[in-house]
């Protein structure tokens, strides 16, 4: 394995333990000294459930909780709803875009409901400010915790 990698490799593990470890807090109770960029989970109890990575983790956890975010920033409801509907499968067509899903007899309410329940979860986040640690670490927090709705599927 090339040096340079393996180093990225063995600075993962301590990041993971400060981010299990790390006491559980609300969206709508942020702490005014969180980091600017690194990785975030959403929990539900002991459930983990989502891994994220943003440079920006109080905006990027805003849209994901907001009220008002879109399918475009709420992109963890967005799963879940996709999840209670059955309706999964994505389409490249307008015929079932995420655009007309949301307004959907049966999606548009699920994706409200999602919204309010990912505003609840429990929240944990890390600083990384590395681009290639906060993408590895991303992936290495989704795999050691089995976070059911990360799947790093290219669309």
């Amino acid at each position: 394995m090339h040096s340079e990698f393996r180093q990225f490799l063995d600075s993962l593990e301590p990041k993971f333990q400060a981010l299990v470890a790390m006491t559980p807090t609300k969206f709508a109770a942020l702490p005014t000294g969180m980091p600017e960029r690194g990785i975030y989970l959403f929990s539900e109890g002991p459930t983990h459930l989502y891994v994220g990575r943003t440079n920006r983790i109080r905006k990027r956890l805003a849209g994901h909780c907001r009220p008002s975010s879109t399918h475009f920033s709420a992109t963890f409801a967005f799963r879940l709803a996709r999840h209670e509907t059955g309706m999964v499968k994505a389409t490249y067509t307008q015929a079932g875009s995420r655009a007309e899903l949301v307004t959907h007899p049966a999606f548009g309410p699920a994706f409200g409901r999602a919204k309010a329940r990912v505003a609840n979860m429990d929240l944990r986040f890390v600083e990384e400010t590395d681009p290639v640690r906060q993408a590895l670490l991303e992936i290495y927090v989704a795999i050691a915790l089995g976070t059911p709705h990360n799947d790093f599927e290219n669309h």
